[in-house]
Parts: structure tokens; sequence; C-alpha cells
């Protein structure tokens, strides 16, 4: 994806124009904000041609669409792996990232048009795996409620992944459509020191702020789930670390705990080092010695954080995510889904 994708008046001869008109289009508005709430970030409004986006096949995600709202996050998580997407906008994978959101304002009506295609089987849509759809420019701009009616009506799957509050906002939109159709929520709690979520995701709500949530959807009737990701090497993999942070999530109600090892991909992983070199100098050795030229921790070290996690939530009664089984929704039960005609079954 490159700014150009994003044009209101793509030229017809020949390529764009250097200069801002490149990099924005005409029409496509830049808003910049210089207040309280959003002191030093620029969101950059633009209307985008598509929204359903294919996982590449080699991903090693279990699933295969997506939906983005937003390119950019001001949770500035300094581990955060989708911060080198922001290098094919022409801008930086650091600071740039943080403070530069790009807010595709046509999303939801985006989506309706394209769930309505044809060629649309009603595949499960992932959200907030990529940047948090929850963030606090969803305040600002509400695209989340359009987006969620959208695939409600469709009774189309979908799950959504968070370290936001504001997701308590969309409640009674998500009861209406997990009443339709296989919906999945899950928060992200990688760890419960206050001290280490300060410095790490230092825009995001409080991980005991996030627990709350998860208690609050539960209770609410849309069962919540909680990724514990990332687990930090030598920051968050104590056993004692590990327990206090599943106690913690067992104690939210979650009906189910998933870790996941950090994973430094380039873009995040020259990121995160400067922060490490900043903070905890003494951890680079060990990083370099864990990680070498992976993007990955090695299986060893994942295999142990995973067997101390789910032990640990045995013992808790906090267990893995498991897939779902077939939706089979009955035509009066369908609601707004109803008018969309026959509902297709999915597996999850």
């Amino acid at each position: 994806m490159r700014w150009d994708d994003l044009r209101n008046d793509p030229p017809a001869d020949g390529p764009a124009p250097a200069g801002p008109a490149a990099l924005f289009g005409a029409g496509t508005v830049v808003r910049r904000f210089d207040t309280p709430e959003f002191r030093g970030v620029t969101f950059h409004e633009v209307r985008a041609r598509s929204i359903l986006n294919r996982v590449p096949g080699a991903s090693r995600m279990p699933f295969e669409w997506t939906v983005n709202p937003y390119r950019g996050c001001t949770h500035a998580c300094v581990y955060c792996f989708a911060r080198r997407t922001h290098e094919h906008l022409d801008l930086d994978a650091g600071r740039d990232f943080d403070t530069q959101v790009v807010v595709k304002v046509n999303a939801a009506e985006l989506l309706r048009r394209e769930l309505a295609s044809p060629r649309w089987r009603g595949e499960h849509v992932a959200m907030g795996t990529n940047v948090d759809c929850y963030q606090r420019a969803e305040g600002r701009y509400r695209l989340m409620p359009g987006i969620l009616e959208a695939l409600r009506d469709r009774a189309n799957p979908f799950s959504v992944l968070t370290k936001g509050s504001l997701i308590l906002r969309d409640l009674e939109l998500l009861r209406q459509a997990a009443a339709v159709t296989d919906v999945s929520v899950n928060v992200s709690v990688g760890f419960t020191d206050r001290e280490l979520w300060r410095g790490a995701e230092p825009g995001t709500p409080s991980p005991q702020k996030r627990l709350e949530v998860c208690r609050t959807l539960t209770d609410a009737g849309v069962p919540c789930g909680v990724l514990m990701a990332p687990v930090l090497p030598y920051l968050s993999d104590s056993p004692e670390q590990l327990r206090a942070t599943v106690r913690a999530v067992a104690e939210a109600g979650a009906v189910s705990v998933t870790p996941l090892v950090l994973h430094l991909r380039p873009g995040a992983r020259e990121w995160y080092t400067a922060w490490l070199r900043r903070h905890h100098p003494g951890l680079l050795p060990r990083y370099e010695a864990l990680y070498g030229d992976s993007a990955y921790a090695p299986r060893w070290y994942q295999r142990r954080i995973t067997r101390a996690v789910h032990e640990i939530a045995a013992a808790y009664g906090c267990g893995p995510a498991g897939p779902g089984g077939p939706r089979r929704i009955p035509p009066a039960a369908a609601g707004p889904a109803a008018a969309a005609g026959p509902v297709q079954l999915t597996l999850l």
C-alpha cells in the first residue's frame, strides 16, 4: 500500500506529481491537532479503495482476511510488529508510527459494499491484528460502530483484538452480532507490571484497565479471552511474573489465555532495540544471543513459556483458546441479517 493508492484523484496519465499532492492527493484532508488530547499527533484522513485485506499465504496468522481502519497507532508500544508498514507510506517505523495516524474515513461504507459482493464467501474477518482499531483515534472518528453494524447485518463471523477500553462503547453492537454469528473478542495483556507497562506501552490503558474490560465483556454475555502478548524475554518471563499475570487474567473472568512470545520483525526490532539500549542496556547481549538474525525466539524458549502459562492457567481454571464449532443461525433469529439472505456457515 502506497499513499498514491489512497488518492481521491489518481492521475489519468503518468505518475503522480512530486510533493504533497503525491503524498495525499487532492481532496484528501490532512488535519493537525494541537490539543491536550492529541498533542503532537497528525491524522491523515484518506478514502481507501478497499478495506478487506487478504493475509499473505506465508503468514503465520490463523485467519485469511483482516480489516484495518487505521494505520499507525498512538498506543506507541515499543515492540509493535506493525511498525514497518509505515515505511510503505514513506514514513518511519519509529516516531512517525506513533504520531502519524492514517484514518480510512470510508471504512464502514466500503466494508458494507464489499461484504455484499457476490464474490465474498463470508469468511472470518479479524480486526486489531495490525494496529489497534480501538486506539484513541477511534474516540474521535467512530469508525468501528459502522464496521460492526456491517458485519452484524451480514451475519459475518469476526474477531476483535484490542488493548483499548473504548470497545465497551460498542458492547451492545457486539452482543447483537454475537446473537447471529461467531464473534471472538480478546484483550491483549502481556504482563501486569505497571513500571514495565509505562515504559513499553506508554499510550495504552493500564493492564488492570484492560482486564476490567475483559470482566465487563464476559459479564455482559460477550465472552472475552486474553492474548498474553507479548511475553518479553528477561523482562516479563520469570515464573513469578508469569504466575502473577495469569492469576490476574483468571480473576478477570477470561475464558482463555493464550501466550505469545515477543517477535522482532524489521522495523520493530530496531525501535525495540533502541528502547532496550536506553532503559535495559544490560539485556542487549542476551537478546542478541536469543534472537540472533531471526525475528522469532527459539522454539525451545517459546515452548517453555507456553507450557508454563498453560500449566498455571490450568491451575486457575483458565485454559488456552480453542477453535469454535460451526454456527447455525435459524432464519427467525437472524435479526438484521435476515434481509441479507442465507447465512453462510463457517468453521472457526
